[in-house]
């Protein structure tokens, strides 16, 4: 496990507790105001997720913390992230170490669908294999026009089997079959036509789109983006008949809810909504 040590940090006039990891792989995790930031800070080898960082992530991610509105994901480096640590996945280390390697692997992906918050990366270069895995499995995706992104597993004799999870469900499949069997990269706008991205930006915007995105999350009652992030995931699986009978239910509950109610209020009028953010 990697330790941490916390220290406290001034932001205007209060201060906020952060945990920062004291060896490598190095993660940054900062939370203020309910949004907690969590940094790939390893460009060393390429951000890439060893066990430790993968363990690590998937402990940053769905550490318990009532306040908690939403997670923004970045990296230090030219590289978000290469992916798996090859050396790890050697015969020497064995089958056991594999496999518990990809297991913390699919824990971490689940983690931050199953998350209650968005999460939204913040991506400012290279994703590779399983790093296109961490940008797919995030809720939004703001990219420059330095980013781009691959699944090329195949050029060392690895298919990306388990980054192709979350990015066929993201993108055409004609895109993903092509992004799986060659290798090749798509830069960032074709990842935006693709639907692998969300918005892509000039890098002197990126922090400035990102903090748009997550004052527009912060701006909204959180048990009715957890209601709605939920549903939003569920109903894919769902056929169209079954989607609208749950979503029916859904949309009953959500309108009946505190901050349902507080927001119908608040536009008949006329008003900004005093959200309680209290669960029903």
């Amino acid at each position: 496990m990697i330790s941490v040590i916390q220290r406290s940090v001034r932001y205007g006039s209060r201060h906020f507790s952060v945990s920062t990891p004291r060896k490598n792989p190095r993660l940054i995790v900062e939370e203020t105001e309910g949004v907690r930031r969590i940094t790939l800070a390893d460009p060393k080898t390429r951000n890439s997720l060893s066990l430790e960082m993968l363990e690590a992530l998937h402990s940053a991610v769905v550490k318990t913390d009532p306040a908690l509105r939403c997670i923004v994901l970045e990296a230090e480096g030219k590289v978000f992230s290469a992916g798996h640590n090859l050396k790890e996945l050697t015969q020497k280390e064995g089958k056991g170490h594999h496999n518990r390697v990809f297991d913390a692997c699919a824990d971490l992906m689940l983690g931050l669908a199953n998350l209650r918050v968005p999460v939204v990366a913040k991506v400012d270069g290279v994703a590779t294999a399983a790093g296109c895995q961490l940008v797919a499995s995030c809720d939004i995706v703001i990219a420059t026009h330095n980013s781009s992104f691959s699944t090329p597993g195949g050029n060392v004799g690895i298919f990306c089997s388990t980054p192709g999870i979350p990015l066929v469900r993201c993108v055409p499949r004609k895109v993903s079959a092509h992004m799986l069997l060659t290798g090749l990269p798509i830069t960032a706008d074709e990842a935006l036509r693709a639907g692998l991205v969300s918005k892509v930006v000039p890098q002197e915007e990126l922090d400035a789109e990102t903090q748009k995105v997550v004052d527009a999350i912060l701006n909204k009652s959180s048990p009715v983006i957890t209601l709605g992030k939920r549903f939003m995931y569920r109903q894919m699986e769902m056929s169209i008949e079954e989607a609208y009978r749950e979503g029916s239910c859904v949309m009953v509950h959500n309108i009946n809810m505190k901050d349902g109610q507080e927001g119908i209020n608040s536009f008949i009028q006329k008003r900004k909504p005093n959200w309680t953010h209290e669960k029903d």
